[in-house]
């Protein structure tokens, strides 16, 4: 996908958690982190929840002091970095754009994009760690990313390529468009109020953040090159829970839905319309 350059007056970006991001040129390895990111994807009802479970067991592994803010320096340490700050952007200008088409520009607010290294990070969600993937925390509007796991998204996940790892970013960016806009919040009650469909409704906000990262997507698809469609397909693909748990989890018990769910809900941001998006989560 042919992005433009990050401009740091654009974007919001710091880096915690001990160790500059990592990836391609960068200096960290992906480590084996497959199994736990499974735990992620599947099990993750929510950052709130992962967040403090993580903290229980990574006593001591977490790296102090203040986050480095410097994001020429974040954006430009790895090719992984400086394409997670280009995606940043346009994902800012893009939703910032659409808020403002549809009158609720004063309600758009960008996120915090935070590419820690070093297996653990401080958030307002609780303690954070690399092995649970890439994730959201709506109490400090901030996503966080160990970009050591698109390594392992494309060598043990099979989903490799810059727009696969564009669609996780955008992703996340999903999620912090569910906070701002109250979605999340009608799900978290929603969710208390019925805790039978705790899970089935959490598939439901995971499968519109899939569809608002197609949306970006199909705002942009002058700048989409041949094969990212395919390459975001398949990593949609790639994390479905019944990928991941080769059928040993049952369908009730699924968090983010299934590859075709997914896949499906990607498809259909694709088409660029937002509103398409939200019926996905129509709870009545």
């Amino acid at each position: 996908m042919r992005l433009n350059p990050f401009n740091t007056g654009n974007i919001n970006v710091r880096s915690s958690g001990g160790g500059m991001p990592g990836g391609k040129a960068g200096g960290l390895g992906c480590g084996t982190i497959v199994i736990a990111a499974v735990g992620y994807f599947v099990f993750g009802l929510d950052p709130m929840q992962t967040a403090g479970m993580v903290e229980s067991v990574q006593q001591g592994q977490v790296a102090s002091g203040p986050a480095n803010t410097d994001e020429q320096e974040i954006c430009t340490s790895s090719e992984y970095a400086r394409e997670a700050c280009n995606g940043l952007q346009s994902l800012n200008q893009t939703w910032a754009m659409t808020f403002q088409q549809q009158g609720l520009g004063d309600r758009f607010q960008q996120p915090t994009l935070d590419l820690y290294g070093g297996g653990g990070v401080r958030t307002g969600c609780g303690t954070g760690n690399s092995s649970m993937g890439p994730f959201y925390c709506p109490a400090d509007q901030t996503i966080y990313i160990d970009t050591s796991f698109y390594d392992t998204l494309e060598r043990q996940l099979g989903a490799g390529g810059d727009f696969a790892r564009y669609y996780v970013l955008a992703h996340e960016y999903g999620h912090h468009i569910q906070t701002i806009t109250g979605i999340s919040e009608q799900i978290r009650s929603a969710q208390q109020q019925n805790p039978s469909r705790r899970n089935q409704l959490q598939v439901l906000m995971e499968l519109q953040a899939d569809c608002y990262a197609g949306v970006w997507a199909g705002k942009n698809r002058n700048l989409i090159e041949p094969g990212d469609i395919e390459e975001g397909m398949e990593a949609a693909a790639a994390i479905g829970d019944d990928r991941l748990t080769g059928g040993r989890v049952s369908s009730e018990n699924f968090t983010h839905g299934t590859s075709k769910q997914r896949s499906d809900a990607l498809r259909l941001g694709l088409q660029g319309d937002d509103r398409a998006c939200d019926r996905i989560t129509a709870i009545g």
